[in-house]
């Protein structure tokens, strides 16, 4: 059975604060692919994640009234940009409603216990702990009393951290997912450590694990597929050169387009754990193999020896293999240098 993996397109606050623009992204994540070679009609992504915060318990008042200049700012202080960024528990709702009508999961990202209040217009199909949050036992608490699934980022996190996290949840239940992570925007090649999903595979079989992606472009995630994450995250955007601090180390609309399909092209590739003759390449063997072939003009009557004998295409006759089916038998027709011996031309 080929391997399917559960693919997220988050969408984090790359809307900046528009739920139109939200939807757009949604658009990118529902899109399905034709692979023209082979006419395979791909699956798109199969969920798009929001990011509910609640301001109130997300910044200290220094950080909130600190200065913010940076040309990604959405308001004069950090705090006016973290408003600007952030959706009503309403449009939260819109999006879920639209990502629905394009056959899409809905994950949210919830950031305190307060933001459950999402719950009140819709459920999401999974509730997402982001890394920072791992820690955050009250949080745990709060959302895993809901009984929805949960996934766990461990950017943040080493076993104990992961352990406790684990720990908390499944005083509720034990519908995890835990995704391997790096929380540095853009990751360094050098710290990604792939290695770490077959460490959770391992420790951890009990839950799905899979892979929360902050590198530039599509090899890592792909190369994850092929360590067996079962889950891939990844974030969205519409234009990468967009205002916005995640704009740049996300995805745009050919990017996405690109991961979906070589994921998916991917998944049709594993196959099984054989070795094996596909009958998709039985023309090739035929004509490319090579069979037992004169090297000189050999007439009717002569006795096959072994120096009459060397390898030619197609390989449609004996194969070297089988010279002991050939050797010492005479021929009843005269066979020009370099053809084939085919079984009919012996006595």
């Amino acid at each position: 059975m080929n391997q399917t993996t559960y693919l997220i397109g988050e969408i984090g606050q790359n809307h900046n604060g528009s739920p139109e623009l939200a939807k757009l992204i949604v658009d990118v994540a529902a899109r399905s692919i034709i692979d023209p070679l082979f006419q395979h009609k791909l699956k798109g992504m199969d969920a798009v994640k929001l990011t509910k915060r609640d301001l109130n318990y997300e910044l200290s008042v220094t950080s909130a009234n600190r200065i913010y200049n940076s040309p990604h700012s959405f308001g004069h202080t950090y705090g006016e940009h973290r408003a600007a960024l952030e959706l009503s528990d309403i449009e939260h709702y819109e999006i879920y409603l639209y990502a629905k009508e394009k056959g899409l999961d809905f994950i949210e990202t919830l950031c305190a216990p307060s933001c459950l209040s999402v719950l009140k217009h819709f459920t999401p199909d999974k509730l997402k702990i982001a890394s920072r949050d791992l820690t955050n036992i009250p949080l745990l608490s709060a959302l895993a009393e809901t009984g929805l699934p949960i996934i766990l980022s461990t950017g943040m996190a080493g076993k104990e951290e992961l352990d406790n996290a684990l720990n908390e949840i499944n005083r509720y239940h034990n519908d995890i997912s835990i995704l391997h992570c790096v929380s540095e925007y853009p990751t360094n090649p050098l710290n990604v450590n792939l290695n770490t999903i077959l460490y959770l595979k391992e420790n951890y079989p009990q839950y799905t694990v899979g892979y929360s992606d902050h590198t530039i472009g599509i090899a890592t995630p792909l190369a994850a597929v092929s360590m067996g994450a079962n889950i891939i995250e990844k974030h969205l955007t519409l234009d990468r050169k967009m205002k916005g601090t995640d704009q740049a180390g996300s995805l745009g609309i050919d990017g996405a387009q690109r991961m979906v399909r070589d994921i998916r092209l991917l998944e049709l590739s594993f196959g099984k754990k054989d070795l094996f003759i596909d009958p998709s390449v039985e023309l090739g063997k035929i004509k490319l193999e090579r069979s037992l072939a004169t090297n000189k003009i050999l007439l009717a009557g002569s006795i096959i020896k072994d120096e009459d004998l060397h390898l030619l295409s197609p390989g449609d006759g004996f194969k070297y293999t089988e010279k002991s089916k050939i050797i010492g038998k005479k021929l009843v027709i005269d066979i020009v240098a370099n053809e084939i011996i085919y079984s009919n031309y012996l006595e």
